[in-house]
C-alpha cells in the first residue's frame, strides 16, 4: 500500500495579488491586505512533498474564475458577485466553494480565520477541517468599539466555534480565552511566523535623533491617539522622528491634528502602505518601535520588529508578551494607559541596550527560533496530520 499524499484545500484570503510570477490577468489586483503569515506557511508547505495542497480565494475583484497551478500548489481563484457573500451569511460562499471541492476532494479543509465567514463556511461542507483564528473577533468586539460589519462577524465567530473541534491559536491569550469560552474545542498554539526577510534584517539603528517607529492601520484600535499624545508630550525632552507605516484613516487623522502641537507634525513621516521589503528596508534604521494598541490578537509587525533585533514599547495585551520580554528585548506597559506609554518610552531612551537601537543578544536568537517559518510550517503539518 502506497502512501499518498494528504490533500488539503484552503478557504481563504490568500493574498494572490502580493505572489510574484502570477498570471497577468491577476497582476492589475488592488494590493489589499498582505496576510504575509499565510505566504510564509505557503512557502513552507509548497515542495512538500507529502501535501497535495490547493487555495481557494474567493473575490469580487476577479474578472472570471480560474485555476492555475504555482510551486506544486494548485490555486482556485472563484468571482463573486459584490455585496451578498455576508449578507447570505456566507452561504454564497458555501455553495461555490462547495462545486470546487466536490473535484478536489479533500482530506481536510484548513479555515483561515473568522473574519470572512471561513471557518463558518467549513462547518458546513462535510470535511474534516481545522479553524485558524487570526483576529479574535469575540474579544474585539467585548473590548472596543466595532462597526456593524464587525460585530456581526464576532457573533459568526461564536457560533461557528461552538461547531468546530480543532483551532490553532497564536498566542497563549487567545488559547486561554478560547478555553475558557469554549471548553469543548482542542486549541493548539502555533505562532504565526515573520517573513524571512525580517530574520535577515542588517541593523544600522539611527539614534541621533531618535527614530521611533509605528506600523499598523492609523486607528483607535491601535492606540494611534495615544502614540500621538504621548510623543507630543515628550518632544521638549526628546530628540526624535516618528515614521509611520500603514493605512491612513483620513477622518481619523484628521481628529488627531486637533490634539497634538504642530511642533510634533513636523517630525512625522508618512509612508503608507509598503512591502514586506521595504518595512524590512525602514526596520534596519529603526531606532524602536512603539506599539500603544489597545486591542491586538498577536500584531505581525510586532514580532517582525523583534526578529529584525529592533527594541519594542507596547501595550502589554494579547500575544505580545509572548515575545517582547521586559527589559531584554523591549518594554510593556497596561492598555489606554497614556502616562504609563510615556514612562516607557522614556525608559527605553536611557537603557544602555534599546537607546542604541539594539536587545540582548541571547533573547534575539531565543525569537528568532520561536517565530521560525521553520517551526510554523512543521507545527501546522504536525496538526494536519492529526486531524486527517
Amino acid at each position: 500500500m502506497t502512501n499518498r499524499p494528504l490533500t488539503i484545500a484552503w478557504i481563504s484570503f490568500f493574498p494572490i495579488e502580493w505572489l510574484p510570477d502570477i498570471p497577468e490577468p491577476l497582476r492589475k489586483l488592488p494590493r489589499l491586505h498582505p496576510a504575509t503569515w499565510q505566504r510564509v506557511l505557503l512557502a513552507e508547505l509548497e515542495n512538500k512533498r507529502s501535501i497535495r495542497l490547493h487555495i481557494l480565494v474567493l473575490r469580487k475583484q476577479f474578472e472570471r474564475s480560474l485555476s492555475f497551478e504555482r510551486n506544486g500548489v494548485t490555486f482556485h481563484l472563484i468571482k463573486t458577485p459584490g455585496g451578498l457573500r455576508a449578507p447570505s451569511l456566507f452561504w454564497l460562499d458555501t455553495i461555490l466553494i462547495k462545486r470546487v471541492l466536490a473535484k478536489i476532494k479533500p482530506d481536510l479543509v484548513h479555515a483561515w480565520g473568522t473574519e470572512q465567514g471561513a471557518a463558518l463556511v467549513a462547518s458546513r461542507l462535510g470535511h474534516p477541517y481545522l479553524v485558524t483564528i487570526q483576529g479574535l473577533m469575540s474579544w474585539l468586539a467585548e473590548v472596543g468599539p466595532v462597526n456593524h460589519y464587525l460585530r456581526l462577524v464576532a457573533w459568526l465567530e461564536k457560533w461557528s466555534l461552538t461547531r468546530a473541534s480543532v483551532v490553532t491559536v497564536e498566542s497563549s491569550f487567545a488559547m486561554r480565552y478560547l478555553k475558557r469560552k469554549f471548553p469543548h474545542l482542542e486549541v493548539r498554539q502555533t505562532e504565526h511566523a515573520p517573513d524571512r526577510i525580517f530574520h535577515q534584517v542588517q541593523r544600522r539603528p539611527q539614534i541621533n535623533p531618535v527614530r521611533f517607529m509605528f506600523v499598523g492601520s492609523l486607528s483607535y484600535l491601535k492606540g494611534a491617539d495615544l502614540l500621538f499624545k504621548a510623543l507630543d508630550q515628550l518632544k521638549g525632552e526628546l530628540s526624535f522622528q516618528l515614521i509611520v507605516i500603514g493605512k491612513i484613516n483620513e477622518s481619523f487623522l484628521g481628529s488627531l491634528k486637533n490634539t497634538v502641537s504642530s511642533e510634533l507634525w513636523q517630525r512625522i513621516h508618512f509612508r503608507g502602505s509598503l512591502t514586506s521589503e521595504e518595512v524590512a528596508g525602514e526596520l534596519a534604521t529603526a531606532t524602536m518601535m512603539i506599539y500603544p494598541t489597545r486591542v491586538d490578537n498577536s500584531p505581525n509587525a510586532v514580532k517582525e520588529a523583534v526578529v529584525a533585533g529592533v527594541p519594542v514599547v507596547a501595550s502589554a495585551i494579547g500575544g505580545i508578551t509572548d515575545y517582547v520580554i521586559l527589559g531584554e528585548n523591549g518594554y510593556l506597559f497596561p492598555s489606554e494607559n497614556l502616562d504609563a506609554c510615556i514612562s516607557a518610552i522614556k525608559a527605553a531612551c536611557r537603557h544602555p541596550l534599546f537607546s542604541q537601537g539594539l536587545v540582548e543578544e541571547a533573547t534575539l536568537v531565543k525569537m528568532r527560533d520561536y517565530l521560525s517559518p521553520e517551526r510554523m510550517g512543521q507545527s501546522f503539518f504536525e496538526t494536519y496530520q492529526l486531524i486527517k
